[in-house]
């Protein structure tokens, strides 16, 4: 249960049941002397406690949770398909347009500097009018710019594509997170996070597999028209399987710390009193029973299980969207205050420090992966290699089988040791446990740097270079973005949106500088300096992971008093 999920007065007490100290982010995952909690499978206690409406996206069933997700995957996927498409194109886009490789690979920068940036629009919108007019409009945009681009006949034409087609694309960054964090509980984020990104990275990879194949045999324009299909099939899937997920929960009164305004406390407590059997030795004594507080149980309470969950939320695993959640956008009476909100907390954020370290470890891993997709071309299409485009693009299928390993390694292997750990502290959860899984993934990482910087360099064989160094960072960059991503929203859930867009703006600053300099940095010194920096300062990031498990709620008590806990009354 998470810690707006209950008056002062009940923190209190389960602070002195459990002797730990509960801050926003802290999750007490067992019941609790008198406090019990709506369970799923396993009797795993849910986070946050769903309400009994109907309506509730918590509440839905798995089809409805499945068909959202699968639609917010695929608008995530279109968006992604096609601004990282270009390497294998840049022959091809040298020769239409008349410029030079440098030229050629702004069109990639320039892409990547305005969707960062694009969400200061996006989250804004998404916090007041809700996920699907986001998803809508988005979609909508992006179709104009893949026809826009397929139709371009010059540099300057196609440069404003790109950046159009950059503020369009930039929910794919921020708002599937959102979305996560709507319908799914706790316990299960840590594998569908990494599905996202996996998802998105993943569309990365596929982009320059199918441009350079279709670069070559039909040539580029025709990628952007079956772009633009790939968008219009997405803007279908919003419109038919995508209802509003943005629920708004009330956040409990702390001048009556005995009455909740959710129905479903006082169904909680009502079943609870049902289910506790006094024996009539115990009426007629008066005695009462003591329960050591590890067991995190009340005498006689075995019984509580899903039946009495069922009680509780008759709707759990059995609702479905209302009407109202069709909408194209859902009224907000103060948009204004929602909006100002949105543009001042990502920047607030930046303030928090375990933002700053998920955000530094996102923008440091991704650019090992940026790094290959910019220079791929400069260093297969010469001698010793000669790879025409579609070979070079057919070397992603490494990345995507490196990113589908950290799919259904990562997420898991969080999610385990998260759970371990916390059945070791008594039922109850911090974020920094997801912290441990990140050692593996931080060994791949730099070794997949070594593979590809030195293999660069000294021409080793493609099959070592693409291999072992593509396929590892592939693996790292679907493991390590996702879990210090779950760990910040883990720690700052109701800032959720505006959180990823500090991430993104750090991610996407530090990706356009990369692309900027990186063909020039590497023609003057060669692939190991530059590359292996970029490893370093990954490697640097990764390693205040140590910290963040000794010192991470330290941190959330600095700032446990801070508005964003109570923004947007999630």
């Amino acid at each position: 249960m998470e810690a707006h999920d209950y008056t002062e007065e009940e923190r209190r007490q389960l602070e002195a049941e459990l002797h730990t100290e509960i801050l926003p982010g802290t999750e007490v995952m067992a019941d609790v002397g008198s406090h019990h909690f709506v369970k799923g499978a396993h009797h795993t206690v849910l986070v946050p406690q769903p309400s009994d409406d109907p309506n509730d996206p918590l509440n839905w069933s798995t089809g409805w949770k499945l068909a959202c997700i699968s639609a917010a995957s695929l608008v995530t996927f279109s968006q992604g398909f096609g601004p990282l498409a270009l390497s294998p194109m840049f022959p091809a886009y040298i020769k239409e347009f008349n410029t030079d490789l440098a030229g050629a690979v702004q069109f990639t920068g320039i892409c990547i500097l305005a969707l960062g940036f694009s969400n200061f629009i996006w989250v804004p919108i998404s916090t007041s009018f809700g996920r699907r007019p986001v998803y809508l409009a988005s979609q909508l945009i992006n179709l104009g710019t893949s026809i826009w681009r397929a139709r371009s006949n010059t540099y300057g034409s196609f440069m404003g594509a790109c950046i159009v087609n950059g503020i369009g694309a930039g929910p794919a960054e921020t708002i599937m997170p959102e979305v996560i964090a709507d319908i799914f509980f706790l316990h299960d984020r840590g594998k569908w996070n990494t599905l996202y990104w996996v998802v998105y990275m993943g569309s990365l990879m596929v982009g320059p597999i199918v441009s350079g194949s279709m670069t070559e045999t039909v040539g580029w324009r025709d990628f952007w028209w079956l772009n633009t299909g790939l968008l219009a099939l997405s803007f279908l899937m919003v419109v038919f399987m995508f209802p509003e997920t943005r629920y708004r929960r009330a956040l409990p009164d702390a001048g009556h710390t005995h009455e909740k305004a959710n129905s479903l406390e006082k169904k909680t407590r009502e079943s609870s009193a049902e289910n506790i059997q006094i024996s009539d030795t115990e009426k007629e004594t008066n005695g009462i029973q003591q329960v050591p507080t590890v067991d995190s149980a009340l005498p006689n309470a075995t019984g509580l299980e899903l039946s009495e969950t069922a009680q509780r939320d008759p709707w759990l695993g059995r609702g479905s969207p209302g009407k109202w959640q069709w909408r194209p956008f859902q009224p907000n009476k103060n948009p204004f205050h929602s909006i100002f909100l949105d543009l001042w907390t990502p920047w607030r954020m930046f303030a928090f420090p375990i933002v700053e370290f998920a955000a530094f470890v996102t923008s440091w891993s991704c650019s090992s992966f940026l790094t290959i997709n910019l220079t791929q071309t400069q260093v297969l299409a010469p001698p010793p290699y000669l790879f025409k485009p579609v070979s070079v693009g057919f070397t992603n299928f490494a990345i995507l089988v490196g990113a589908f390993i950290g799919l259904f390694t990562a997420g898991p292997l969080s999610d385990w040791i998260s759970a371990k750990l916390t059945k070791r502290n008594n039922g109850v959860r911090e974020p920094e446990m997801r912290l441990p899984a990140m050692i593996p993934y931080v060994i791949i990482m730099f070794i997949g740097n070594v593979c590809v910087a030195v293999g660069y360099q000294d021409h080793w064989s493609w099959k070592a270079i693409v291999i072992v160094g593509y396929t590892c960072a592939g693996i790292q960059v679907a493991a390590l973005p996702a879990m210090v991503g779950t760990y910040a929203v883990d720690s700052y859930k109701p800032v959720a949106g505006s959180l990823y867009v500090a991430i993104t703006v750090n991610k996407n600053l530090w990706g356009y500088g990369l692309g900027k300099f990186i063909t020039p940095w590497t023609e003057e010194v060669g692939f190991i300096k530059p590359i292996m920096t970029n490893a370093t300062l990954c490697t640097v990031w990764c390693l205040f992971g140590v910290l963040f498990w000794w010192k991470g709620k330290t941190f959330r008590r600095w700032s446990k008093d801070s508005s964003v806990h109570r923004q947007n009354a999630l």
